[in-house]
């Protein structure tokens, strides 16, 4: 189980800055810009390479979820998404990075 997983679980407390049945939005704890939020799948899958055709609804949800919370918090003019895979990654669970100098 990841660190996410348990954060989702509520066995590990974090601020959401949003939340649905499928994903949860996050702060990062060691943010690279200004705004750095995680966008982070309920459902657990390793990395982007372990995707399959059932979840294709899923990312298309985060992307979406993405628009969304980078106007919630101000920053839809300016703002970067990223995702990490393989060695890249920090947590073996996907999750997208919303970076921006804004806010």
């Amino acid at each position: 189980m990841t660190i996410f997983s348990k954060i989702i679980a509520w066995e590990i407390s974090a601020p959401r800055i949003y939340e649905d049945e499928l994903v949860i939005v996050i702060k990062d704890i060691a943010p690279e810009k200004k705004t750095h939020l995680l966008i982070i799948p309920k459902k657990e899958i390793p990395t982007l390479n372990d995707i399959d055709e059932n979840d294709k609804e899923l990312m298309s949800h985060m992307f979406y979820v993405a628009k969304k919370v980078a106007k919630d918090v101000w920053v839809e003019k300016a703002y970067r998404l990223r995702l990490n895979v393989g060695d890249l990654q920090d947590v073996m669970h996907i999750h997208m990075h919303l970076l921006s100098d804004l806010w």
